[in-house]
């Protein structure tokens, strides 16, 4: 048989396959699950806020019992009547940061979070569980979804905000969806916001791998209107009204721009096909934040927005680490130095052998730092992860590390082509 028939129809057998497991289990819709992940003296907590049904399902229908990456947290769902496992994601979330702040040990507090899943068909446990920077588990919780429970929220004929595609996959049925929204945009300042939508995308697709896998994308720019014009910058005493109701100085850092009103931002994008989420601030103030699977938050006005809005965007979509660190090392309880960090840049060396030691030479089975930085573009460089001493990054000059770099550093190059593969093969 012609060589090029077989392929053919391994890959259509290949599809079914993926497409038969997906709808054994699941229905084409989405379920939306709000928690509140909180703290006190007694210990971490999770909650269960909300279900929401959604139209359609946007993410993955493959490889749906293998983490993308660990994360911070991981959701695992089971059948209920056989214990089956049928689908794991990973996140991380704005409260793990928040745990190694001081005021995390005098204040109780807690942080909204939003977490999709395809629709299970029948009655199914959903797992929930938070780690610490030792991986180990500080919180988890249970709750059992139903498909006759009167009391999930049925938002599959909600009118969606107006919107539409800056970019399109070449398969739409096995697209990374990404939506843009609007944040300190008034309806009458929505033309910039398109605007501003299109310049990330397009920065973003500039830098490989997203280059080489543009096809496989779709951005999607949501204009989501705001009160107000522009975002809160609490060190001016300067509050404002908006969409997604995002503030400078999260943690008391001045730069770190990120939201709690998650479940606000999901409820934007209710009606539209969406995985991945980029805000879009209406300012020219410098700063942003990116979590792995929750959101990249950046400021769209200042001269900085394309290197920012894509080292953001590697953090959400890619998990990557910061690879820049602090002389002072004022950040070092960040990442144990006896604990292999889950991020793939970074590196304590206990457990290096997964992450990029195949792109270091041959010829130096067991690669020292010395050697390796002054020699080789990608290597071992110690600092990164915040701390001077005891972490190491792939590269002198990357995307994670520096806003003038060119474009990411091949070990994360690789990570982030691993995370697409992954997702749509």
């Amino acid at each position: 048989m012609n060589r090029l028939i077989i392929a053919i129809l391994f890959t259509s057998v290949f599809s079914l396959s993926y497409a038969s497991v997906f709808s054994d289990n699941f229905c084409d819709s989405t379920l939306r699950v709000d928690y509140i992940f909180g703290a006190d003296s007694s210990g971490s907590h999770i909650m269960l806020s909300k279900q929401n049904k959604l139209k359609g399902w946007a993410g993955r229908k493959n490889n749906l019992k293998e983490l993308p990456l660990q994360g911070t947290g991981i959701i695992t769902v089971t059948d209920a009547e056989l214990g089956d496992t049928i689908y794991r994601s990973s996140f991380s979330s704005l409260f793990s940061e928040w745990l190694s702040t001081p005021e995390a040990e005098t204040t109780p507090s807690s942080f909204e979070n939003s977490y999709l899943i395809p629709l299970p068909r029948r009655s199914a446990k959903i797992h929930i569980k938070l780690l610490d920077s030792r991986h180990q588990t500080i919180a988890e919780m249970s709750h059992l979804y139903r498909p006759d429970d009167v009391l999930i929220i049925d938002k599959t004929g909600t009118t969606p905000q107006p919107h539409k595609y800056i970019h399109t996959a070449k398969d739409q049925s096995n697209a990374i969806d990404v939506a843009i929204l609007a944040e300190g945009y008034t309806v009458a300042e929505m033309d910039s916001f398109f605007r501003h939508a299109s310049v990330a995308v397009e920065s973003i697709l500039a830098h490989e791998p997203f280059k080489t896998y543009s096809d496989r994308f779709n951005f999607i720019a949501v204009a989501s209107p705001s009160n107000d014009s522009g975002v809160s910058v609490p060190r001016f005493s300067d509050w404002k009204n908006t969409a997604c109701g995002s503030n400078f100085s999260t943690f008391y850092s001045d730069r770190y721009l990120t939201t709690n009103k998650v479940h606000g931002v999901h409820d934007l994008l209710t009606g539209i096909p969406y995985e991945h989420i980029i805000i879009l601030a209406n300012t020219d103030e410098y700063g942003g934040g990116g979590i792995y699977n929750s959101y990249t938050l950046t400021t769209a006005r200042h001269k900085m927005f394309r290197p920012v809005v894509v080292h953001e965007f590697g953090h959400s979509f890619g998990g990557l680490a910061d690879e820049y660190f602090y002389d002072n090392d004022v950040m070092t309880d960040s990442y144990p130095l006896d604990i292999e960090p889950w991020e793939q840049n970074i590196t304590t060396l206990v457990d290096f052998t997964g992450k990029w030691k195949s792109l270091l030479p041959d010829k130096l089975p067991v690669p020292t730092p010395t050697d390796l930085s002054t020699t080789y573009p990608v290597g071992l460089y110690e600092g990164g992860g915040y701390s001077s001493k005891g972490i190491y990054r792939p590269a002198d000059v990357c995307r994670m590390r520096n806003n003038t770099a060119e474009g990411f550093c091949p070990a994360c190059r690789k990570a982030i082509t691993e995370l697409i593969l992954f997702y749509t093969e």
